[in-house]
């Protein structure tokens, strides 16, 4: 049968009896009918190319060699993570050179609180992104035709309540860290401004979830350069040409996830089935949401309290200063471009031991682990140790003020510097959740690292005191979590192989 079958045709041939009236008409048909026929097959191409683009960015987890596709689906994840980091980082350069370093310490003091306050929700997108793979491993198209839909539903509601949350939190929780009076109403307006985008943030992160389950982190990265690009220009523009500081830079980023969200929807609308998003289909199926919770609340949680050990760590620095505050802000911004990396990596270990763990492949489950810690490792080393050497030039991209460079350096030289091994407990974490076990590592890493930060704070740092005492907690609780986390993963391990025979 034709693929145009179905288009009526127009009443054929003309008889001699007609006159031009109706000649014209079934001219007119005819012309419609080409029309008609000539849209189909454009329709149809469209759809082609979407779908052998889709097809395109998509990975194969299941079968054939690990290690160029963990490398080509962890890369340009943390490279993703990193073009979303820039937005804040953009905006502390802006405001630290062309406002001053009070600006600088105002917006450098919401990084934790920020981290505090989405990362639960970031952590239920990790749990979305586990039970799409695992569907896509036991090829389970209505179980990812219902998680999508659930994913959409929840990526608004939670933007929407983070949005509200931050309007009523943000003076007391400021206020609670300690961060000085002279920078406090400047933190304040940021804090607010800053959330009032959380609607688009939480859509384009739960989107990009999706892709990434079928191993597409191309295109969220496209996305996310792209408004990297106007949230630059917009920062620019707000704070050098209108003078609006720490409010001009809030709004830059806001608009700048707006864009990344509108960009997002537009891919997903456009996926081939079952990855399409259906506004009209969205809905909450119970039993997907329980599986992503039951997986991403215990990863969002360990964030959460994670975020809530380092606002305290942020409260004691609070106490050196504003060249302090503004130091470490400066510094700490390297502190995640490297950690983007073991994110990328992490992302990786998640969707591969999804799929393959769903599929039975215990054997690339164990190969999945060794290249991921490995490369998160060696990675995360290299550009921890370059930015660590070249501190002084790097600490200059945001502030020139001398007591602000050298407090950047003492952070850089302590933590910066043996952060690769915060991959002990990363990789070895997100294995287990490829696993559908998160709640022990959870557990471990809040006890390995939050408890002990919290203890060092108000224990230690009061008897040895000093800034570069205060940065010594965070190795040492690296350690620590490490070696729980690593032995936690071999019990697992043993057991899924028991379980599977």
């Amino acid at each position: 049968m034709s693929t145009f079958s179905a288009i009526p045709s127009p009443r054929y041939p003309l008889t001699a009896n007609e006159d031009f009236s109706t000649v014209f008409l079934v001219n007119t048909a005819e012309l419609s009918y080409i029309c008609r026929l000539f849209f189909y097959w454009r329709n149809e191409m469209d759809n082609c190319i979407t779908r052998k683009r889709a097809r395109s960015n998509e990975i194969d987890m299941l079968n054939g060699p690990l290690f160029k596709k963990i490398l080509l689906f962890a890369l340009p994840l943390a490279a993703s993570s990193l073009l979303q980091e820039l937005f804040n980082s953009i905006d502390i350069a802006v405001v630290g050179h062309f406002v001053g370093s009070k600006a600088l310490a105002a917006v450098g003091s919401n990084a934790p609180i920020i981290g505090l306050l989405i990362n639960l929700f970031v952590g239920i997108s990790m749990g979305a992104c586990a039970v799409i793979s695992s569907h896509i491993g036991s090829q389970n198209a209505k179980g990812i035709h219902n998680s999508i839909n659930t994913v959409a539903l929840v990526s608004v509601i939670s933007g929407f309540f983070l949005l509200l949350l931050g309007q009523v939190v943000a003076g007391p929780i400021l206020h609670w860290v300690g961060v000085p009076a002279d920078v406090f109403d400047d933190a304040v307006t940021y804090l607010r401004i800053y959330f009032l985008g959380m609607p688009f943030f939480m859509v384009f992160n739960f989107g990009a979830a999706i892709l990434r389950s079928i191993g597409d982190t191309r295109r969220p990265l496209i996305i996310l350069a792209i408004a990297g690009v106007v949230n630059t220009l917009l920062n620019l523009l707000f704070v050098i040409q209108f003078n609006m500081g720490v409010v001009g830079v809030a709004v830059a980023t806001g608009i700048a996830n707006m864009v990344s969200a509108l960009l997002i929807i537009r891919l997903l609308m456009n996926e081939e089935e079952p990855y399409r998003l259906h506004w009209r289909k969205m809905k909450i199926h119970t039993s997907e949401l329980k599986r992503m919770l039951r997986i991403g609340v215990p990863a969002g949680l360990q964030g959460m309290i994670f975020s809530v050990s380092n606002v305290i760590v942020q409260s004691s620095i609070n106490s050196y200063g504003a060249d302090a505050i503004a130091g470490s802000a400066a510094a700490i911004n390297f502190e995640y471009y490297c950690y983007f990396i073991v994110q990328g990596f992490n992302g990786a270990a998640i969707s591969f031991i999804a799929q393959n763990y769903s599929a039975g492949k215990m054997d690339r489950v164990h190969r999945v682990f060794r290249i991921c810690m490995l490369s998160s490792l060696i990675f995360c080393a290299a550009f921890n140790l370059l930015f660590a050497w070249m501190d002084n030039f790097f600490l200059g991209f945001f502030s020139n003020v001398p007591e602000v460079q050298h407090y950047g350096s003492i952070r850089m030289h302590i933590v910066l510097a043996l952060q690769f091994i915060a991959s002990s407990y990363e990789i070895s974490g997100s294995c287990m959740r490829g696993m559908g076990s998160s709640l022990t590592p959870a557990i471990l890493t809040v006890f390995g690292t939050c408890l002990l930060r919290i203890v060092w704070v108000y224990i230690v740092s009061p008897i040895w005191h000093g800034f570069d005492v205060l940065m010594l907690v965070y190795p040492i609780s690296w350690v620590l979590t490490g070696t729980m986390v690593l032995i936690a993963y071999r019990r697992t391990v043993r057991k899924a192989e028991l379980a599977l025979g």
